[in-house]
């Protein structure tokens, strides 16, 4: 296992703040939004901005992904780029791993994912919801 691309809970709490890491959140619009509510609480990690899952894929080719230029347009206007530390995250960290995939297939070198996802923060307590 490698702990090196793997986000923690209490890693995020204490970065939250730090404007060198960038959240990326894969869920659908409306559970980032928090009107399809599956945990304890709905709504996203502070900071963290949205990109389904599935926009990175491509109808007009059988649903592979999209070309690299199309991806980092999807990417980069949302301040996903590759100077910052990312961390994905989704529910389950199922959606979410594809996204940690295209990240690095698209070369950024610094890239986590919390398995935990929203799962783990938004039924936790003590975890600040936006």
């Amino acid at each position: 296992l490698n702990e090196e691309v793997i986000a923690s809970q209490q890693e995020i709490m204490r970065r939250l703040d730090d404007p060198a890491l960038a959240l990326l959140d894969a869920r659908s619009p409306a559970e980032y939004n928090g009107i399809d509510v599956r945990a304890e609480r709905g709504g996203h990690i502070p900071r963290a901005v949205n990109l389904e899952w599935s926009r990175t894929f491509d109808p007009r080719n059988n649903f592979r992904l999209k070309p690299d230029s199309e991806l980092l347009a999807l990417l980069e206007p949302r301040g996903i780029t590759p100077d910052k530390d990312i961390i994905t995250y989704c529910h389950s960290h199922h959606r979410s791993a594809l996204l940690y995939i295209v990240l690095r297939h698209l070369g950024y070198p610094s890239v986590k994912g919390y398995p935990g996802s929203w799962s783990d923060w938004g039924n936790a307590v003590d975890t600040p919801v936006a």
